[in-house]
């Protein structure tokens, strides 16, 4: 998993192109804010997207009632479930 940078202060550098910068400039001044507050909402909301995308599962309703049904009635083992479990090392 690749790891989050953490510094102890509040700010952030980025180099972009010109051309990049009067975009976001041009966006900003559309929304009524300043170019800080744009990039950091615009980021934000990216960035929960992508946690939201990575922790979230979506099933459709059937298969979460299968899902369900699945955990209050779980099928018996097979004998590969029991030979993998067998396979287990001991570090109780």
């Amino acid at each position: 998993m690749p790891r989050a940078a953490v510094e102890d202060n509040e700010r952030m550098s980025l180099r972009i192109a010109a051309t990049a910068k009067a975009k976001l400039l041009r966006a900003a001044a559309l929304r009524d804010t300043d170019l800080t507050s744009f990039v950091t909402q615009s980021a934000l909301r990216e960035a929960e997207a992508v946690i939201a995308e990575a922790e979230v599962v979506k099933v459709s309703e059937r298969d979460y009632l299968r899902i369900l049904n699945l955990l209050e009635n779980p099928p018996k083992p097979n004998a590969k479930l029991r030979a993998a479990v067998a396979a287990l090392p001991d570090t109780l």
